[in-house]
């Protein structure tokens, strides 16, 4: 070996081990959790943004899990160009729907050291950790100063919480009175907490998951209401919630966003930490069957068939990353005006749940059927747990978050 051949080996073993060191350190020190999660799809027509570029979004969230630091995933998933955001804070949030945050709060964003980032189409990123004490059900307000948009924006139009829109870089301000307020999250995938969590549990699933006919700003969703029983729990109270519906959402074809297995991977199996997950999918499936007219014979079962491969495709992937897979059985909803189903569709959906109930399927089941049912009539919701035949009621989504067995949650030896 030449000199320069030596010194060089020399100057590669040392930066190994400058390198290797603090990742080693860091992985076995940190106990990152997501706290927070949305599922992301392309915001497009009436759920787009109508500016492109310098502008600042500040957007309001509540965290589940608390911990010592926070970082926040920003997320480029759909779009084809770029996201320039030139620079970032998070603060605490005074209330859902104001703009106003707690004067003092504020921490500045940083991606790498830097303030101004990049994100490459379809990458999401990771923020620098950030210093900051959060309480589970905190409400945190993000600001993000964009300085371009993709033309293909990405985002969450169910957010059921109100976003505040403004020209220019005012991130640092205490409050917004002159912005905009649309119902909507933008480019925020996910906030995790550094901290001990006894769970975080991704809750995957369509509109009645994402909280359809729930007012803004309210938190009345059915899993808002489990997390706040987690939160009264002993053992449970820093349990994490994150919230994967999507309205519309299918299992088999895309239609308001991916199809459900084409987005698992990414919205339950890329969470922080995450050790549970709840599947309530497959409505929407059924529904669109029959909606536009009869089906064949053939047509019923292959639904049922399809449904049934994509749900055990579904746990093995969880089982293989050692989360817990729980099913949820598929409510009625033959009073639905905007699907109208029928016997046929009934018959479907009865051979789903049973495919669900069967022990060994998942790990363990939540029968939210049997809770919200008529016994009366049970292809229908409950009269005053339902919203429109298809959606249950406040009343509908406070008895879901309250049948769910908080033991399911609990730390096994």
């Amino acid at each position: 070996m030449t000199g320069f051949g030596r010194v060089l080996l020399r100057v590669l073993i040392a930066s190994a081990l400058v390198f290797a060191g603090p990742v080693a350190a860091q992985d076995a020190g940190t106990r990152w959790k997501a706290s927070w999660a949305s599922a992301q799809m392309i915001a497009e027509g009436d759920n787009a943004l109508t500016v492109t570029e310098d502008v600042t979004l500040r957007q309001i969230l509540r965290l589940s899990g608390g911990g010592d630091r926070v970082r926040v995933r920003v997320s480029n998933r759909f779009g084809r160009t770029p996201l320039r955001i030139a620079g970032g804070q998070v603060a605490l949030a005074v209330a859902p729907g104001q703009s106003t945050v707690v004067p003092g709060s504020g921490r500045p964003l940083r991606f790498g050291g830097q303030a101004e980032v990049s994100v490459p189409p379809g990458a999401e990123y990771l923020s620098d950790p950030v210093a900051m004490r959060v309480e589970a059900g905190v409400d945190l307000a993000i600001s993000l100063h964009v300085a371009e948009l993709p033309a293909e924006r990405t985002g969450h139009p169910g957010s059921r919480t109100t976003t505040f829109v403004v020209v220019g870089d005012r991130v640092a301000a205490d409050v917004l009175n002159d912005a905009d307020a649309v119902v909507r999250w933008y480019l925020l995938a996910a906030v995790d907490v550094e901290g001990q969590a006894p769970a975080v549990i991704a809750l995957f699933g369509d509109s009645i998951t994402d909280g359809y006919g729930v007012e803004p700003d309210t938190n009345l969703r059915w899993t808002d209401r489990l997390a706040e029983r987690l939160r009264e729990t002993p053992g449970l109270k820093n349990a994490a919630v994150l919230n994967l519906g999507i309205g519309g959402n299918r299992m088999l074809l895309d239609g308001l966003g991916p199809n459900a297995a084409a987005r698992f991977d990414r919205d339950v199996l890329a969470q922080s930490g995450v050790t549970h997950v709840v599947v309530l999918e497959g409505v929407n499936d059924l529904g669109v069957l029959t909606r536009d007219g009869p089906a064949s014979p053939e047509a019923h079962a292959a639904i049922v068939r399809d449904m049934i491969q994509s749900y055990a495709q579904i746990v093995q992937s969880a089982r293989d990353r050692g989360v817990m897979a729980i099913g949820a059985t598929i409510m009625p909803f033959a009073g639905s005006a905007y699907y109208h189903p029928g016997p046929e569709t009934e018959a479907d959906r009865q051979a789903v749940n049973a495919w669900i109930r069967t022990p060994g399927n998942f790990d363990a089941v939540i029968d939210f059927d049997a809770i919200l049912r008529d016994p009366a009539r049970p292809d229908h919701l409950k009269a005053d747990l339902d919203n429109d035949g298809l959606h249950p009621s406040m009343d509908g989504y406070r008895a879901m978050g309250d049948a769910v067995p908080l033991s399911l949650f609990e730390r096994r030896p």
